[in-house]
């Protein structure tokens, strides 16, 4: 094969001739460097050599990429690779490898903690409940989200850390994030870790942040937890001597709603949120039973006593939702009604979960099994008894709690509308 000095004009006037597959020009100055040309195709530099006994070919790449100098260097390499007995191929395809993990490599090195948060609840919502998944998103929020009104939110404690390369997440940044947060809002960092630690358990076990984080799971720290301190007891409840100031108060709210939510919710002892996510579909008016969507169990039924009937019946049905607020943002924050119709009541400091903890306490008067008070409430068995050997059915319940209710009721001085309870099996 005749070789020439590649020169920049003689590669760029080298074409395929008419009639032929393909064209080769051969540079003589390195050696196995070649030029390749076809009919339909852009020329490309070639490296051509023997290695064991074998003719091999390389595509080197595109004139228009490669100057000669470069590509007369490369062919050397891969002459070099031949003469220490190595085959080019194999060679080019470790580099490859190397080349596509390290690429890997540093865009998980760059990878924020955010854009693994953001997988995360992707790929965990759809197995959380709506509380649940709202936590997640309420502590990560940044001053860059906005409100319904589109004013910028306060930025929740998770948003520094999730502002961070998700490298840079160790035990030192946590313990001082902790620390830094323990002054302002304990009690919203306390549920933040507990977030963060199974978000980082979770990347643990993703290829895809292999050995970004260390071995052993940063927000498992002692420092941390001990600086954010340990939640204390709480014990807001509703006595029996306060009940007819608070039913009073609530029964006065000017919206008829939310004082059959907070009602429901002292007379059901659910928490706060499953009552807010009941549906219309829910409520089994035939069998008077009330299906609750629970953290624990998934759902549980419990009676649909009454007066929770009645409140139910009375209102109106805007959507699937029994809760539900002519504006979106009514039933948002419910507490505040609660808190305005606790302070006209003159009573301090009793949460919307300090009415399920008032029901719990209220059942003491009746001597109620406490197990009944358990399943009502959608607590978790407490002994093996209970757990294994004991199924109440849902009439059996409504014995317990249709007495529970009475009870409360006759201590406020409310009387149940028999007639408005009627109507709820009137509607279906």
């Amino acid at each position: 094969m005749p070789k020439i000095a590649f020169t920049a004009g003689r590669v760029t006037k080298f074409s395929c001739p008419p009639g032929k597959a393909q064209a080769f020009l051969w540079d003589s100055t390195s050696p196995g460097l070649g030029l390749r040309s076809t009919p339909s195709g852009r020329p490309a530099y070639i490296f051509q050599g023997r290695f064991q006994g074998q003719t091999l070919r390389l595509t080197i790449g595109s004139p228009d990429a490669w100057t000669i100098p470069q590509a007369q260097e490369k062919a050397r390499e891969l002459q070099r690779n031949i003469d220490e007995g190595r085959d080019p191929r194999e060679v080019k395809a470790q580099a490859t490898a190397a080349d596509v993990a390290k690429r890997a490599d540093d865009r998980r090195q760059a990878l924020t903690a955010r854009e693994a948060w953001n997988a995360y609840l992707l790929d965990r919502a759809p197995h959380w409940g709506e509380r649940h998944r709202q936590d997640h998103v309420d502590k990560a929020v940044t001053s860059d989200d906005l409100n319904k009104r589109g004013k910028p939110l306060k930025p929740g404690p998770l948003a520094p850390l999730l502002a961070l390369p998700l490298r840079d997440l160790d035990s030192a940044t946590i313990d001082a994030w902790a620390a830094k947060e323990s002054k302002a809002r304990p009690t919203a960092a306390r549920l933040s870790l507990r977030l963060l630690k199974a978000f980082l358990g979770w990347c643990a076990d993703q290829t895809d942040y292999a050995g970004v984080l260390p071995s052993t799971n940063p927000a498992k720290s002692k420092k941390a937890r001990e600086s954010l301190g340990r939640p204390g007891v709480k014990s807001d409840a509703l006595q029996r001597e306060q009940l007819p100031a608070w039913f009073s108060a609530v029964r006065g709210l000017p919206n008829p709603t939310v004082s059959a939510y907070l009602q429901t919710l002292l007379l059901t002892g659910a928490r706060p949120g499953e009552v807010l996510a009941m549906q219309w579909t829910d409520l089994d008016t035939k069998w008077k039973g009330l299906t609750i969507r629970d953290k624990v169990e998934g759902q549980r039924v419990i009676p649909l006593t009454p007066h929770v009937a009645a409140l139910l019946a009375a209102l109106p049905r805007r959507n699937e939702m029994v809760f539900s607020g002519e504006r979106a943002e009514l039933m948002a924050r419910p507490h505040r009604f609660h808190e305005a119709a606790c302070k006209a009541a003159g009573l301090d400091g009793l949460t919307l979960h300090g009415l399920r903890r008032s029901f719990k306490s209220l059942t003491e008067w009746l001597d109620v099994p406490a197990g009944v008070v358990a399943q009502i409430m959608g607590h978790r068995p407490s002994a093996t008894a209970e757990k294994h050997y004991t199924v109440r059915p849902l009439d059996l319940l409504r014995v317990h709690h249709e007495r529970i209710e009475a009870w409360i009721l006759a201590q406020a001085g409310v009387s149940i509308d028999a007639a408005q309870s009627a109507k709820m099996g009137d509607t279906e």
